[in-house]
């Protein structure tokens, strides 16, 4: 199976930019969007609008934000119709913010999740410290619970200094200090963290690690300074596997062009059917 993870940061402005075209080519089984900026009206229900937005042969579904039109949002698109699909984790600002969809097929969930960004200051980066500790023992029970999970998506947080281009410059920024790193890489079984804590044994797995495990590839840049143009990029999408599913990884490629979005989509091959 193939699943892609990818931020669109717009999903109108990125399929103005050929984006579909480009999804279209990949034969992807799951992709996973975060940052919609859309509500499903906008995206879906006409056939200009399926046209345009929703390839053929696929399921699409939506967890828009309501807070804010235009804002956040997260969707997923996939080959196979899930058994289930759950937009809640019992968070309501969270949920509300359109940050969380699950598809399910069989014993496998694929999540699009968009965890909050501090950059804007002290208010939203309380707000994203806050969320890291409330999402910490679920993340935990899905670990536990026997299914096969892949957690797909922005998590605003690098893990160490092979994914952030500025690491020293960068050290009191929001989405690498150290106490995020060390919540991140806490919950992950590899030692390409940054020392701050030891691996978890039997915890999630980087997918991107797994497959290259000394790689120093971007899939974010800033859209001040030429960032993209200088690769002054961080790490921040990914896709966590727990440990089962980690050993079907065969191939993770992070596409920084085309350029459809200031993420780039990241695509990870898995040795199993879906």
């Amino acid at each position: 199976m193939r699943i892609l993870s990818f931020n669109a940061n717009g999903l109108r402005s990125a399929a103005s930019k050929g984006f579909f075209d480009w999804f279209r080519a990949q034969d992807i089984d799951v992709m996973c969007v975060q940052e919609t900026k859309a509500q499903e009206h906008q995206l879906r229900g006409t056939p200009e609008l399926d046209e345009q937005f929703l390839p053929e042969g696929y399921h699409a579904y939506f967890r828009d934000a309501t807070t804010k039109k235009g804002y956040s949002g997260v969707a997923v698109y996939c080959k196979r119709e899930p058994d289930e699909v759950r937009t809640s984790l019992g968070r309501e600002d969270f949920d509300e913010e359109g940050r969380y969809i699950e598809a399910r097929f069989g014993n496998v969930s694929v999540v699009s999740f968009y965890i909050p960004s501090g950059s804007s200051g002290e208010v939203r980066q309380a707000v994203k410290e806050d969320v890291m500790k409330w999402l910490a023992p679920i993340l935990d029970e899905w670990l536990a619970s026997g299914r096969d999970y892949i957690l797909c998506g922005d998590w605003n947080i690098v893990r160490a200094k092979n994914d952030i281009k500025n690491w020293a410059g960068n050290q009191k920024n929001s989405g690498c200090l150290p106490h995020e790193r060390a919540w991140l890489s806490g919950m992950i079984d590899d030692d390409r963290g940054d020392g701050l804590v030891a691996p978890r044994q039997g915890g999630w797995k980087d997918s991107f690690r797994v497959a290259k495990p000394d790689a120093v590839e971007y899939s974010w840049w800033s859209q001040r300074g030429a960032a993209r143009a200088k690769n002054v990029g961080w790490r921040i999408d990914y896709q966590f596997v727990t440990p089962k599913l980690a050993k079907k990884i065969r191939s993770a490629e992070i596409f920084p062009e085309p350029k459809f979005s200031d993420h780039a989509p990241y695509l990870v091959d898995y040795d199993q059917a879906l």
